[in-house]
């Protein structure tokens, strides 16, 4: 006789406004055996509000590991489970990969109950592209980690979308302005809530705005333009060398080093620095003849 395994629902909850949780995720979490959660205290204030009276029990970052176990034998002996974070959809910069990964191992159905995610609210009412984009989640707390996490994204055309932290928001922004150039960017706060925030600008501005800000709490989305078409022309790679030498030149006369002043000026114009170094030599070439 085949074994009757559980369900693992994956469920999103609201990010802020309660209105915006969906009928099928209240009606699954009415109907499991248990609600796994980062917080417990915070589900269960969630819970009482819809008048949900399902078990609870905690699964974070720091218990993963043991309780991933502990769950899928409990799915394996046809218990049903959701999974929830804090606010929107597990998994997102949140625990519960090793469950499901571990689930799927053991042939359990993995359900997804769809709802809201903060970085996708925000990048719908940026004004920043929609149509590609990459979601990098947290950028790395100490500065020369995180520099080199945006000097690895410089060069991608997609909107850039991040989490961040209030206390670390300017020191992001600084360095953004820096590795990537004035791009445009976005900072979404306190969305779905009562003081929703839009900040628009190009990163100047933003950087500006949060240093002179007095207090600045709660975690941000901050979304960046991607890089900019390089507008070089395979037939005339001189347009392109010229002013990006030009900017290079520029970044010198206000005493920025050669070598900083071209990886500065390659990320300004979108371009690889192996590609900045074929359009200084092809202006090079093209001035000898």
């Amino acid at each position: 006789m085949p074994r009757m395994l559980g369900t693992l629902y994956l469920v999103s909850t609201p990010i802020g406004n309660l209105e915006d949780i969906t009928q099928r995720a209240v009606r699954i979490l009415r109907e499991v055996d248990l609600i796994a959660s980062e917080d417990t205290r915070h589900t269960k204030k969630l819970l009482s509000h819809f008048g949900i009276s399902t078990r609870t029990t905690s699964y974070h970052e720091h218990n993963e590991r043991e309780r991933a176990e502990e769950l899928c034998t409990l799915l394996e002996s046809g218990r049903s489970i959701a999974l929830v974070s804090d606010a929107g959809t597990p998994l997102i910069n949140d625990p519960g990969f090793r469950l499901v990964s571990m689930a799927i191992e053991r042939e359990v159905a993995v359900v997804p109950v769809p709802g809201p995610a903060a970085f996708v609210a925000a990048l719908a009412a940026s004004g920043l592209p929609t149509d590609q984009f990459f979601f990098a989640g947290f950028l790395p707390p100490r500065a020369t980690a995180r520099r080199s996490k945006l000097e690895e994204l410089a060069g991608m055309k997609s909107t850039l979308i991040f989490y961040e932290a209030p206390h670390r928001i300017c020191a992001t922004l600084r360095d953004a302005l820096e590795l990537l150039g004035d791009r445009q960017a976005v900072i979404a706060r306190e969305l779905t809530k009562l003081h929703e925030e839009f900040s628009r600008g190009g990163l100047s501005d933003l950087v500006k705005l949060m240093s002179a800000a007095k207090t600045i709490r709660g975690e941000k989305v901050l979304l960046i333009a991607g890089a900019p078409a390089s507008s070089a022309s395979p037939e005339n790679p001189e347009s392109v060398a010229g002013k990006f030498i030009e900017r290079m030149q520029q970044l010198e006369r206000d005493g920025v080093d050669a070598k900083s002043a071209l990886k500065q000026a390659a990320r300004e114009m979108g371009l690889k620095r192996d590609e900045a170094y074929r359009l200084v030599l092809a202006q090079k070439n093209f001035r000898a003849k």
